[in-house]
Protein backbone atom coordinates (compact mmCIF):
# COMPACT_ATOMS: atom_id res chain seq x y z
CA UNK A 1 0.00 0.00 0.00
CA UNK A 2 2.85 2.40 0.83
CA UNK A 3 4.23 2.25 -2.72
CA UNK A 4 0.85 3.31 -4.08
CA UNK A 5 0.72 6.46 -1.95
CA UNK A 6 2.55 8.43 -4.67
CA UNK A 7 -0.73 8.29 -6.60
CA UNK A 8 -2.32 10.47 -3.89
CA UNK A 9 -0.83 13.43 -5.77
CA UNK A 10 -3.38 16.21 -6.10
CA UNK A 11 -5.40 14.96 -3.10
CA UNK A 12 -2.84 15.20 -0.29
CA UNK A 13 -4.53 18.24 1.27
CA UNK A 14 -7.84 16.33 1.44
CA UNK A 15 -6.05 13.26 2.83
CA UNK A 16 -4.56 15.39 5.65
CA UNK A 17 -7.76 17.34 6.34
CA UNK A 18 -9.95 14.22 6.83
CA UNK A 19 -8.03 12.77 9.83
CA UNK A 20 -7.50 16.30 11.23
CA UNK A 21 -11.25 16.87 11.51
CA UNK A 22 -11.75 13.33 12.85
CA UNK A 23 -9.24 13.99 15.63
CA UNK A 24 -11.08 17.21 16.49
CA UNK A 25 -14.35 15.29 16.67
CA UNK A 26 -12.73 12.68 18.96
CA UNK A 27 -11.36 15.37 21.31
CA UNK A 28 -14.80 16.96 21.69
CA UNK A 29 -16.31 13.50 22.30
CA UNK A 30 -13.79 12.83 25.09
CA UNK A 31 -15.13 15.87 26.95
CA UNK A 32 -18.70 14.57 27.19
CA UNK A 33 -18.13 12.01 30.05
CA UNK A 34 -16.61 14.83 32.13
CA UNK A 35 -19.74 16.93 31.53
CA UNK A 36 -21.93 13.97 32.54
CA UNK A 37 -19.85 13.50 35.73
CA UNK A 38 -20.35 17.20 36.58
CA UNK A 39 -24.12 16.92 36.05
CA UNK A 40 -24.28 13.96 38.48
CA UNK A 41 -21.84 15.18 41.12
CA UNK A 42 -22.89 18.84 41.12
CA UNK A 43 -26.23 19.42 39.43
CA UNK A 44 -28.17 16.32 40.54
CA UNK A 45 -26.44 16.01 43.94
CA UNK A 46 -27.24 19.64 44.81
CA UNK A 47 -30.59 19.70 42.96
CA UNK A 48 -29.24 22.61 40.91
CA UNK A 49 -31.50 22.64 37.82
CA UNK A 50 -29.93 25.71 36.14
CA UNK A 51 -26.55 23.99 36.34
CA UNK A 52 -28.02 20.78 34.86
CA UNK A 53 -29.59 22.74 31.96
CA UNK A 54 -26.36 24.64 31.38
CA UNK A 55 -24.33 21.41 31.25
CA UNK A 56 -26.90 19.78 28.96
CA UNK A 57 -26.62 22.79 26.63
CA UNK A 58 -22.84 22.37 26.67
CA UNK A 59 -23.25 18.68 25.69
CA UNK A 60 -25.51 19.66 22.78
CA UNK A 61 -22.95 22.25 21.67
CA UNK A 62 -20.14 19.70 21.84
CA UNK A 63 -22.30 17.28 19.81
CA UNK A 64 -23.00 19.89 17.12
CA UNK A 65 -19.34 20.82 16.84
CA UNK A 66 -18.44 17.11 16.59
CA UNK A 67 -21.11 16.58 13.93
CA UNK A 68 -19.74 19.49 11.87
CA UNK A 69 -16.23 18.06 12.11
CA UNK A 70 -17.60 14.68 10.98
CA UNK A 71 -19.20 16.20 7.88
CA UNK A 72 -15.92 17.85 6.87
CA UNK A 73 -14.01 14.63 7.56
CA UNK A 74 -16.45 12.54 5.48
CA UNK A 75 -16.21 14.97 2.55
CA UNK A 76 -12.41 15.16 2.50
CA UNK A 77 -12.00 11.38 3.01
CA UNK A 78 -14.35 10.60 0.11
CA UNK A 79 -12.63 13.15 -2.13
CA UNK A 80 -9.17 11.78 -1.36
CA UNK A 81 -10.22 8.11 -1.72
CA UNK A 82 -12.03 8.59 -5.05
CA UNK A 83 -9.22 10.74 -6.47
CA UNK A 84 -6.61 8.23 -5.26
CA UNK A 85 -8.42 5.30 -6.91
CA UNK A 86 -8.86 7.28 -10.14
CA UNK A 87 -5.11 7.96 -10.24
CA UNK A 88 -4.34 4.28 -9.62
CA UNK A 89 -6.71 3.15 -12.39
CA UNK A 90 -5.13 5.65 -14.76
CA UNK A 91 -1.62 4.46 -13.81
CA UNK A 92 -2.49 0.78 -14.26
CA UNK A 93 -4.20 1.47 -17.60
CA UNK A 94 -1.22 3.49 -18.88
CA UNK A 95 1.15 0.80 -17.64
CA UNK A 96 -0.88 -1.89 -19.41
CA UNK A 97 -0.32 -0.07 -22.71
CA UNK A 98 3.44 -0.50 -22.22
CA UNK A 99 3.35 -4.22 -21.44
CA UNK A 100 4.93 -6.55 -23.95
CA UNK A 101 3.00 -9.49 -25.38
CA UNK A 102 5.02 -11.82 -23.14
CA UNK A 103 4.05 -9.86 -20.02
CA UNK A 104 0.38 -9.79 -21.00
CA UNK A 105 0.53 -13.55 -21.60
CA UNK A 106 2.02 -14.06 -18.15
CA UNK A 107 -0.38 -11.79 -16.26
CA UNK A 108 -3.58 -12.80 -18.09
CA UNK A 109 -6.41 -10.59 -19.27
CA UNK A 110 -8.89 -11.62 -16.54
CA UNK A 111 -6.31 -10.80 -13.85
CA UNK A 112 -5.72 -7.37 -15.36
CA UNK A 113 -9.48 -6.66 -15.41
CA UNK A 114 -9.90 -7.81 -11.79
CA UNK A 115 -7.05 -5.67 -10.55
CA UNK A 116 -8.12 -2.51 -12.35
CA UNK A 117 -11.75 -2.87 -11.16
CA UNK A 118 -12.41 -4.93 -8.04
CA UNK A 119 -8.95 -4.53 -6.46
CA UNK A 120 -8.89 -0.76 -6.95
CA UNK A 121 -12.42 -0.51 -5.49
CA UNK A 122 -11.27 -2.41 -2.38
CA UNK A 123 -8.28 -0.08 -2.04
CA UNK A 124 -10.61 2.93 -2.38
CA UNK A 125 -12.83 1.63 0.45
CA UNK A 126 -9.79 0.95 2.59
CA UNK A 127 -8.40 4.45 2.11
CA UNK A 128 -11.79 6.04 2.81
CA UNK A 129 -12.27 4.18 6.10
CA UNK A 130 -8.63 4.62 7.11
CA UNK A 131 -8.77 8.40 6.72
CA UNK A 132 -11.97 8.53 8.78
CA UNK A 133 -11.30 5.98 11.52
CA UNK A 134 -7.61 5.17 11.76
CA UNK A 135 -6.84 8.52 13.39
CA UNK A 136 -10.05 8.71 15.45
CA UNK A 137 -9.94 5.25 17.05
CA UNK A 138 -6.45 5.53 18.63
CA UNK A 139 -7.30 9.02 19.92
CA UNK A 140 -10.48 7.68 21.59
CA UNK A 141 -8.81 4.54 22.95
CA UNK A 142 -5.66 6.14 24.37
CA UNK A 143 -7.43 9.42 25.12
CA UNK A 144 -9.92 7.51 27.28
CA UNK A 145 -7.06 5.89 29.15
CA UNK A 146 -5.40 9.26 29.77
CA UNK A 147 -8.70 10.79 30.91
CA UNK A 148 -9.18 7.83 33.23
CA UNK A 149 -5.82 8.60 34.88
CA UNK A 150 -6.96 12.18 35.50
CA UNK A 151 -10.06 10.85 37.27
CA UNK A 152 -8.66 7.91 39.28
CA UNK A 153 -5.22 6.32 38.94
CA UNK A 154 -6.13 2.94 40.47
CA UNK A 155 -9.18 2.46 38.22
CA UNK A 156 -7.14 3.61 35.22
CA UNK A 157 -4.85 0.55 35.56
CA UNK A 158 -7.78 -1.55 34.33
CA UNK A 159 -7.48 0.42 31.08
CA UNK A 160 -3.70 -0.18 31.07
CA UNK A 161 -4.26 -3.95 31.21
CA UNK A 162 -7.22 -4.11 28.79
CA UNK A 163 -5.87 -1.92 25.97
CA UNK A 164 -2.62 -3.92 25.22
CA UNK A 165 -4.64 -7.17 25.21
CA UNK A 166 -7.09 -5.61 22.75
CA UNK A 167 -4.23 -4.36 20.53
CA UNK A 168 -2.70 -7.84 20.42
CA UNK A 169 -6.06 -9.36 19.44
CA UNK A 170 -6.80 -6.76 16.76
CA UNK A 171 -3.39 -6.75 15.08
CA UNK A 172 -2.98 -10.52 15.40
CA UNK A 173 -6.24 -11.13 13.55
CA UNK A 174 -5.30 -8.50 10.96
CA UNK A 175 -1.92 -10.11 10.19
CA UNK A 176 -3.54 -13.52 9.96
CA UNK A 177 -6.25 -12.25 7.62
CA UNK A 178 -3.99 -10.71 4.96
CA UNK A 179 -2.83 -14.01 3.32
CA UNK A 180 -6.39 -15.35 3.53
CA UNK A 181 -7.79 -12.41 1.57
CA UNK A 182 -4.97 -12.71 -0.97
CA UNK A 183 -6.16 -16.26 -1.57
CA UNK A 184 -9.75 -14.99 -1.92
CA UNK A 185 -8.68 -12.51 -4.61
CA UNK A 186 -6.73 -15.21 -6.47
CA UNK A 187 -9.85 -17.40 -6.51
CA UNK A 188 -11.88 -14.41 -7.71
CA UNK A 189 -9.43 -14.09 -10.64
CA UNK A 190 -10.19 -17.69 -11.64
CA UNK A 191 -13.97 -17.17 -11.43
CA UNK A 192 -13.79 -14.03 -13.55
CA UNK A 193 -11.52 -15.78 -16.04
CA UNK A 194 -14.02 -18.61 -16.51
CA UNK A 195 -16.93 -16.15 -16.72
CA UNK A 196 -15.16 -14.07 -19.36
CA UNK A 197 -14.25 -17.18 -21.34
CA UNK A 198 -17.81 -18.50 -21.24
CA UNK A 199 -19.32 -15.17 -22.28
CA UNK A 200 -16.88 -14.83 -25.19
CA UNK A 201 -17.39 -18.43 -26.31
CA UNK A 202 -21.11 -18.81 -25.60
CA UNK A 203 -21.88 -19.72 -29.22
CA UNK A 204 -19.25 -22.46 -29.28
CA UNK A 205 -20.51 -23.83 -25.95
CA UNK A 206 -24.07 -23.99 -27.31
CA UNK A 207 -22.93 -25.47 -30.61
CA UNK A 208 -21.36 -28.42 -28.77
CA UNK A 209 -24.13 -28.61 -26.14
CA UNK A 210 -21.45 -28.22 -23.49
CA UNK A 211 -23.45 -26.04 -21.11
CA UNK A 212 -23.61 -28.62 -18.30
CA UNK A 213 -19.83 -29.18 -18.31
CA UNK A 214 -19.13 -25.45 -18.17
CA UNK A 215 -21.72 -24.97 -15.39
CA UNK A 216 -20.04 -27.71 -13.34
CA UNK A 217 -16.62 -26.16 -13.98
CA UNK A 218 -17.91 -22.73 -12.90
CA UNK A 219 -19.64 -24.20 -9.81
CA UNK A 220 -16.44 -25.97 -8.79
CA UNK A 221 -14.34 -22.80 -9.11
CA UNK A 222 -17.03 -20.69 -7.46
CA UNK A 223 -17.23 -23.18 -4.59
CA UNK A 224 -13.50 -22.76 -4.00
CA UNK A 225 -13.98 -18.98 -3.90
CA UNK A 226 -16.95 -19.39 -1.55
CA UNK A 227 -14.96 -21.65 0.79
CA UNK A 228 -12.00 -19.24 0.84
CA UNK A 229 -14.31 -16.28 1.56
CA UNK A 230 -16.11 -18.14 4.36
CA UNK A 231 -12.87 -19.18 6.03
CA UNK A 232 -11.43 -15.65 5.81
CA UNK A 233 -14.74 -14.21 7.03
CA UNK A 234 -14.92 -16.58 10.00
CA UNK A 235 -11.37 -15.77 11.01
CA UNK A 236 -12.01 -12.00 10.75
CA UNK A 237 -15.34 -12.39 12.57
CA UNK A 238 -13.45 -13.51 15.70
CA UNK A 239 -12.47 -9.89 16.27
CA UNK A 240 -15.85 -8.54 17.39
CA UNK A 241 -16.79 -11.20 19.99
CA UNK A 242 -13.26 -11.46 21.43
CA UNK A 243 -12.82 -7.70 21.78
CA UNK A 244 -16.33 -7.35 23.24
CA UNK A 245 -15.52 -10.08 25.78
CA UNK A 246 -12.32 -8.36 26.92
CA UNK A 247 -13.97 -4.92 27.13
CA UNK A 248 -17.00 -6.23 29.04
CA UNK A 249 -14.72 -8.04 31.51
CA UNK A 250 -12.88 -4.74 31.96
CA UNK A 251 -16.21 -2.95 32.55
CA UNK A 252 -17.17 -5.53 35.22
CA UNK A 253 -13.81 -5.01 36.93
CA UNK A 254 -14.21 -1.24 36.66
CA UNK A 255 -17.70 -1.19 38.21
CA UNK A 256 -16.64 -3.58 40.96
CA UNK A 257 -13.60 -1.46 41.83
CA UNK A 258 -15.58 1.76 41.51
CA UNK A 259 -18.37 0.52 43.80
CA UNK A 260 -15.88 -0.31 46.55
CA UNK A 261 -14.15 3.07 46.22
CA UNK A 262 -17.48 4.94 46.20
CA UNK A 263 -18.47 3.05 49.34
CA UNK A 264 -15.30 4.21 51.08
CA UNK A 265 -15.78 7.78 49.84
CA UNK A 266 -12.67 7.85 47.64
CA UNK A 267 -14.66 8.28 44.38
CA UNK A 268 -17.92 9.97 43.51
CA UNK A 269 -20.73 8.35 41.56
CA UNK A 270 -20.18 10.79 38.67
CA UNK A 271 -16.54 9.74 38.26
CA UNK A 272 -17.54 6.06 38.15
CA UNK A 273 -20.11 6.85 35.43
CA UNK A 274 -17.45 8.83 33.52
CA UNK A 275 -15.02 5.89 33.74
CA UNK A 276 -17.76 3.55 32.57
CA UNK A 277 -18.49 5.90 29.63
CA UNK A 278 -14.82 5.97 28.66
CA UNK A 279 -14.68 2.17 28.67
CA UNK A 280 -17.89 2.06 26.61
CA UNK A 281 -16.34 4.49 24.13
CA UNK A 282 -13.39 2.14 23.81
CA UNK A 283 -15.78 -0.75 23.09
CA UNK A 284 -17.60 1.21 20.36
CA UNK A 285 -14.31 2.31 18.80
CA UNK A 286 -12.92 -1.20 18.79
CA UNK A 287 -16.04 -2.47 17.00
CA UNK A 288 -15.45 0.24 14.38
CA UNK A 289 -11.75 -0.55 14.34
CA UNK A 290 -12.54 -4.24 13.80
CA UNK A 291 -14.54 -3.40 10.68
CA UNK A 292 -11.76 -1.05 9.59
CA UNK A 293 -9.15 -3.77 10.05
CA UNK A 294 -11.16 -6.22 7.90
CA UNK A 295 -11.50 -3.62 5.14
CA UNK A 296 -7.83 -2.63 5.49
CA UNK A 297 -6.80 -6.26 5.27
CA UNK A 298 -8.68 -6.68 1.99
CA UNK A 299 -7.31 -3.36 0.74
CA UNK A 300 -3.74 -4.32 1.66
CA UNK A 301 -4.05 -7.64 -0.17
CA UNK A 302 -5.49 -5.90 -3.23
CA UNK A 303 -2.87 -3.14 -3.10
CA UNK A 304 -0.16 -5.79 -3.17
CA UNK A 305 -1.68 -7.29 -6.32
CA UNK A 306 -1.86 -3.85 -7.97
CA UNK A 307 1.76 -3.15 -7.02
CA UNK A 308 2.71 -6.48 -8.60
CA UNK A 309 1.21 -5.32 -11.91
CA UNK A 310 3.01 -1.97 -11.76
CA UNK A 311 6.36 -3.51 -10.75
CA UNK A 312 6.62 -6.76 -12.68
CA UNK A 313 5.39 -5.51 -16.05
CA UNK A 314 6.83 -2.89 -18.37
CA UNK A 315 10.45 -3.99 -18.11
CA UNK A 316 12.91 -1.85 -20.04
CA UNK A 317 13.53 -3.58 -23.41
CA UNK A 318 17.03 -4.83 -24.12
CA UNK A 319 18.96 -2.31 -26.19
CA UNK A 320 21.35 -3.13 -29.02
CA UNK A 321 25.05 -2.50 -28.43
CA UNK A 322 25.17 -0.27 -31.51
CA UNK A 323 22.99 1.07 -34.32
CA UNK A 324 25.62 0.33 -36.96
CA UNK A 325 24.26 -0.90 -40.31
CA UNK A 326 25.30 -4.53 -40.79
CA UNK A 327 23.74 -5.39 -44.17
CA UNK A 328 21.46 -3.99 -46.88
CA UNK A 329 18.51 -6.33 -46.40
CA UNK A 330 15.04 -5.03 -45.44
CA UNK A 331 14.66 -7.91 -42.93
CA UNK A 332 17.22 -10.48 -41.86
CA UNK A 333 17.12 -13.28 -39.27
CA UNK A 334 20.46 -14.68 -38.07
CA UNK A 335 20.32 -17.89 -35.98
CA UNK A 336 17.11 -16.71 -34.31
CA UNK A 337 15.46 -18.88 -31.67
CA UNK A 338 12.47 -18.06 -29.51
CA UNK A 339 10.88 -19.61 -26.43
CA UNK A 340 7.70 -18.39 -24.72
CA UNK A 341 7.85 -17.73 -20.98
CA UNK A 342 7.49 -20.92 -18.91
CA UNK A 343 7.52 -23.06 -22.09
CA UNK A 344 9.71 -26.15 -22.08
CA UNK A 345 10.41 -26.26 -25.83
CA UNK A 346 11.48 -23.64 -28.35
CA UNK A 347 8.76 -22.27 -30.63
CA UNK A 348 11.37 -21.25 -33.21
CA UNK A 349 14.83 -22.78 -33.65
CA UNK A 350 17.82 -21.40 -35.59
CA UNK A 351 15.88 -19.40 -38.18
CA UNK A 352 18.03 -17.85 -40.91
CA UNK A 353 16.79 -15.83 -43.92
CA UNK A 354 17.18 -12.42 -45.53
CA UNK A 355 14.63 -10.39 -47.48
CA UNK A 356 15.38 -7.59 -49.94
CA UNK A 357 13.41 -4.37 -49.92
CA UNK A 358 10.26 -4.60 -52.04
CA UNK A 359 10.07 -8.41 -51.93
CA UNK A 360 6.91 -10.34 -51.11
CA UNK A 361 7.51 -13.27 -48.79
CA UNK A 362 4.98 -16.02 -48.12
CA UNK A 363 5.14 -18.00 -44.86
CA UNK A 364 3.36 -21.35 -44.62
CA UNK A 365 3.38 -24.36 -42.34
CA UNK A 366 1.17 -26.62 -40.32
CA UNK A 367 -0.72 -25.59 -37.19
CA UNK A 368 1.72 -24.76 -34.38
CA UNK A 369 4.70 -24.55 -36.73
CA UNK A 370 5.64 -21.06 -35.48
CA UNK A 371 4.33 -18.80 -38.27
CA UNK A 372 2.69 -16.23 -36.00
CA UNK A 373 5.59 -16.40 -33.53
CA UNK A 374 7.97 -15.47 -36.34
CA UNK A 375 5.72 -12.61 -37.46
CA UNK A 376 5.54 -11.21 -33.91
CA UNK A 377 9.33 -11.05 -33.65
CA UNK A 378 9.61 -8.57 -36.55
CA UNK A 379 7.73 -5.67 -34.83
CA UNK A 380 9.31 -6.84 -31.55
CA UNK A 381 6.12 -7.84 -29.82
CA UNK A 382 8.36 -10.54 -28.35
CA UNK A 383 12.15 -10.55 -28.01
CA UNK A 384 14.12 -13.38 -29.60
CA UNK A 385 15.80 -15.51 -26.96
CA UNK A 386 18.78 -16.18 -29.26
CA UNK A 387 20.16 -14.70 -32.44
CA UNK A 388 19.75 -11.33 -34.12
CA UNK A 389 16.99 -9.67 -36.17
CA UNK A 390 17.80 -6.66 -38.36
CA UNK A 391 15.54 -4.18 -40.16
CA UNK A 392 17.25 -2.24 -42.95
CA UNK A 393 20.50 -3.77 -41.71
CA UNK A 394 20.16 -2.33 -38.18
CA UNK A 395 19.59 -4.47 -35.08
CA UNK A 396 15.88 -4.32 -34.24
CA UNK A 397 16.74 -3.50 -30.63
CA UNK A 398 18.29 -0.19 -31.72
CA UNK A 399 14.88 1.13 -32.80
CA UNK A 400 12.50 2.87 -30.40
CA UNK A 401 8.99 1.46 -30.05
CA UNK A 402 7.48 4.38 -32.01
CA UNK A 403 10.00 3.91 -34.83
CA UNK A 404 9.13 0.23 -35.06
CA UNK A 405 5.37 0.89 -35.11
CA UNK A 406 5.82 3.39 -37.95
CA UNK A 407 8.14 1.08 -39.87
CA UNK A 408 6.30 -2.22 -39.42
CA UNK A 409 2.56 -2.64 -39.91
CA UNK A 410 0.91 -5.92 -38.93
CA UNK A 411 -2.62 -7.18 -39.52
CA UNK A 412 -3.45 -9.74 -36.84
CA UNK A 413 -5.26 -13.05 -37.28
CA UNK A 414 -8.25 -11.75 -35.35
CA UNK A 415 -9.54 -8.38 -36.53
CA UNK A 416 -10.31 -6.32 -33.43
CA UNK A 417 -12.39 -3.19 -33.99
CA UNK A 418 -13.48 -0.63 -31.42
CA UNK A 419 -16.79 1.08 -30.81
CA UNK A 420 -16.85 4.21 -32.95
CA UNK A 421 -17.11 5.29 -36.58
CA UNK A 422 -15.28 3.60 -39.44
CA UNK A 423 -13.19 6.77 -39.79
CA UNK A 424 -12.13 6.64 -36.13
CA UNK A 425 -11.17 2.97 -36.41
CA UNK A 426 -9.11 3.47 -39.57
CA UNK A 427 -7.29 6.43 -38.05
CA UNK A 428 -5.77 4.12 -35.44
CA UNK A 429 -3.23 3.41 -38.20
CA UNK A 430 -2.61 7.12 -38.86
CA UNK A 431 -4.29 9.74 -36.62
CA UNK A 432 -3.66 12.45 -39.25
CA UNK A 433 -5.08 10.51 -42.20
CA UNK A 434 -7.39 12.50 -44.47
CA UNK A 435 -10.63 11.08 -45.87
CA UNK A 436 -8.87 10.66 -49.24
CA UNK A 437 -6.11 8.57 -47.65
CA UNK A 438 -8.68 6.53 -45.75
CA UNK A 439 -10.66 5.84 -48.93
CA UNK A 440 -7.46 4.85 -50.76
CA UNK A 441 -6.61 2.36 -47.98
CA UNK A 442 -10.17 0.99 -48.08
CA UNK A 443 -9.91 0.62 -51.86
CA UNK A 444 -6.71 -1.44 -51.58
CA UNK A 445 -8.27 -3.51 -48.77
CA UNK A 446 -11.29 -4.24 -51.02
CA UNK A 447 -13.56 -2.50 -48.50
CA UNK A 448 -14.77 0.48 -50.56
CA UNK A 449 -18.06 -1.30 -51.36
CA UNK A 450 -18.61 -1.73 -47.63
CA UNK A 451 -18.55 2.06 -47.18
CA UNK A 452 -21.06 2.58 -49.97
CA UNK A 453 -23.45 0.02 -48.51
CA UNK A 454 -23.39 1.45 -44.97
CA UNK A 455 -25.53 4.41 -43.99
CA UNK A 456 -23.29 7.37 -43.22
CA UNK A 457 -20.26 6.00 -45.08
CA UNK A 458 -17.16 6.71 -43.01
CA UNK A 459 -19.42 7.92 -40.20
CA UNK A 460 -21.11 4.52 -39.87
CA UNK A 461 -20.86 3.51 -36.20
CA UNK A 462 -19.24 0.17 -35.47
CA UNK A 463 -20.44 -1.59 -32.33
CA UNK A 464 -18.03 -2.90 -29.72
CA UNK A 465 -15.90 -5.66 -31.22
CA UNK A 466 -17.43 -5.02 -34.66
CA UNK A 467 -20.51 -7.12 -33.83
CA UNK A 468 -22.57 -5.40 -36.53
CA UNK A 469 -20.10 -6.48 -39.25
CA UNK A 470 -19.32 -9.85 -40.80
CA UNK A 471 -15.98 -11.57 -40.29
CA UNK A 472 -14.80 -10.63 -43.78
CA UNK A 473 -15.81 -6.99 -43.30
CA UNK A 474 -13.92 -6.82 -40.00
CA UNK A 475 -10.82 -8.29 -41.63
CA UNK A 476 -10.89 -5.84 -44.54
CA UNK A 477 -11.28 -2.86 -42.20
CA UNK A 478 -8.40 -4.21 -40.11
CA UNK A 479 -6.25 -4.41 -43.25
CA UNK A 480 -7.21 -0.84 -44.26
CA UNK A 481 -6.31 0.38 -40.75
CA UNK A 482 -2.77 -0.96 -41.19
CA UNK A 483 -2.40 0.21 -44.80
CA UNK A 484 -3.34 3.83 -44.02
CA UNK A 485 -0.15 4.13 -41.93
CA UNK A 486 1.94 3.38 -45.06
CA UNK A 487 4.56 1.25 -43.24
CA UNK A 488 7.72 0.06 -45.01
CA UNK A 489 7.10 -3.53 -43.92
CA UNK A 490 3.63 -5.09 -44.12
CA UNK A 491 2.77 -8.33 -42.33
CA UNK A 492 -0.51 -10.10 -43.06
CA UNK A 493 -0.86 -12.75 -40.35
CA UNK A 494 -3.50 -15.03 -41.89
CA UNK A 495 -5.61 -11.88 -42.07
CA UNK A 496 -7.59 -12.88 -45.18
CA UNK A 497 -8.92 -16.20 -43.86
CA UNK A 498 -12.53 -14.90 -43.91
CA UNK A 499 -12.25 -13.60 -47.48
CA UNK A 500 -13.29 -15.57 -50.54
CA UNK A 501 -10.59 -16.53 -53.07
CA UNK A 502 -11.56 -13.81 -55.56
CA UNK A 503 -11.43 -11.01 -52.96
CA UNK A 504 -8.18 -12.44 -51.60
CA UNK A 505 -6.64 -12.38 -55.07
CA UNK A 506 -7.79 -8.80 -55.69
CA UNK A 507 -6.35 -7.75 -52.34
CA UNK A 508 -2.95 -9.28 -53.09
CA UNK A 509 -2.89 -7.66 -56.52
CA UNK A 510 -3.76 -4.24 -55.04
CA UNK A 511 -1.04 -4.57 -52.38
CA UNK A 512 1.54 -5.44 -55.07
CA UNK A 513 0.59 -2.33 -57.03
CA UNK A 514 0.86 0.06 -54.06
CA UNK A 515 3.18 3.03 -54.52
CA UNK A 516 6.66 2.71 -53.06
CA UNK A 517 8.81 -0.32 -52.33
CA UNK A 518 7.17 -2.19 -49.51
CA UNK A 519 8.36 -5.46 -48.10
CA UNK A 520 5.35 -7.73 -47.61
CA UNK A 521 5.03 -10.87 -45.49
CA UNK A 522 1.94 -13.00 -46.11
CA UNK A 523 1.21 -15.74 -43.58
CA UNK A 524 -1.52 -18.04 -44.77
CA UNK A 525 -2.86 -21.58 -44.61
CA UNK A 526 -3.86 -21.24 -48.27
CA UNK A 527 -1.11 -22.06 -50.74
CA UNK A 528 -3.10 -20.08 -53.36
CA UNK A 529 -2.47 -16.92 -51.32
CA UNK A 530 1.32 -17.20 -51.47
CA UNK A 531 1.97 -18.73 -54.90
CA UNK A 532 2.83 -15.32 -56.33
CA UNK A 533 5.41 -14.53 -53.61
CA UNK A 534 9.04 -13.80 -54.55
CA UNK A 535 9.97 -16.32 -51.89
CA UNK A 536 8.12 -18.79 -49.69
CA UNK A 537 9.34 -19.82 -46.24
CA UNK A 538 8.15 -23.21 -45.01
CA UNK A 539 8.06 -23.84 -41.26
CA UNK A 540 7.66 -27.16 -39.51
CA UNK A 541 7.75 -27.56 -35.73
CA UNK A 542 9.54 -24.22 -35.32
CA UNK A 543 12.23 -24.96 -37.91
CA UNK A 544 12.74 -23.44 -41.35
CA UNK A 545 12.60 -26.52 -43.62
CA UNK A 546 12.21 -24.82 -47.00
CA UNK A 547 12.87 -21.51 -48.73
CA UNK A 548 12.35 -20.64 -52.39
CA UNK A 549 9.76 -20.10 -55.09
CA UNK A 550 6.69 -22.26 -55.52
CA UNK A 551 8.17 -24.51 -58.25
CA UNK A 552 11.42 -24.99 -56.33
CA UNK A 553 9.64 -26.01 -53.16
CA UNK A 554 7.36 -28.44 -54.98
CA UNK A 555 10.47 -30.19 -56.19
CA UNK A 556 12.58 -30.01 -53.04
CA UNK A 557 10.40 -29.62 -49.91
CA UNK A 558 8.30 -32.56 -48.71
CA UNK A 559 6.38 -30.46 -46.15
CA UNK A 560 5.38 -27.90 -48.79
CA UNK A 561 4.31 -30.66 -51.20
CA UNK A 562 2.05 -32.19 -48.55
CA UNK A 563 0.39 -28.86 -47.82
CA UNK A 564 0.00 -27.97 -51.50
CA UNK A 565 -1.43 -31.31 -52.65
CA UNK A 566 -3.78 -31.43 -49.66
CA UNK A 567 -5.46 -28.37 -51.20
CA UNK A 568 -5.08 -29.01 -54.93
CA UNK A 569 -5.35 -32.27 -56.88
CA UNK A 570 -2.07 -33.48 -58.35
CA UNK A 571 -3.45 -33.55 -61.88
CA UNK A 572 -4.28 -29.80 -61.86
CA UNK A 573 -1.98 -26.84 -62.18
CA UNK A 574 -2.83 -23.61 -60.41
CA UNK A 575 -2.09 -20.44 -62.30
CA UNK A 576 -0.01 -17.93 -60.38
CA UNK A 577 -2.24 -14.98 -59.62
Amino acid sequence: MIKLLKHMKGYRAAAISAPFFKVLEALFELMIPLVVASIIDVGIKNSDRPYVFKMCGLMILLGLIGFTCTLFAQYFAARAAVGFSANIRSAVFKHAQKLSFAEIDRLGTSTMITRITNDVTQVQSGVNLTLRLFSRSPVIVFGSMIMAFTLDVKSAFIFVVAIPILCIIVFGIMLGSIPLYKKVQANLDRVLGITRENLAGTRVIRAFANEETEIKNFDRTNAALNAAQKFAGKFSALMNPVTCLVVNLAIVALIYTGAIRVETGILTQGIVIALYNYMSQILVELVKLANLIITMTKATACAGRIEQILEEGGKVPIKANSSEKKNNFAVSFSDVSFTYDNASDESLSNINFSVNKGETVGIIGGTGSGKTSLAHLIPRFYDATKGEICLDGIDIRAYSENELREKVGIVMQKAVLFKGTIRENIRWGNPKATDEQIMEALEIAQASDLIKDKEGGLDFVIEQGGKNLSGGQRQRLGIARTLVGEPDILIFDDSASALDYATDACLRSAVRNMQGERTVFIISQRTASILHADRILVLDDGKLVGSGKHEELLASCEVYREIYYSQFPKDKEVALV
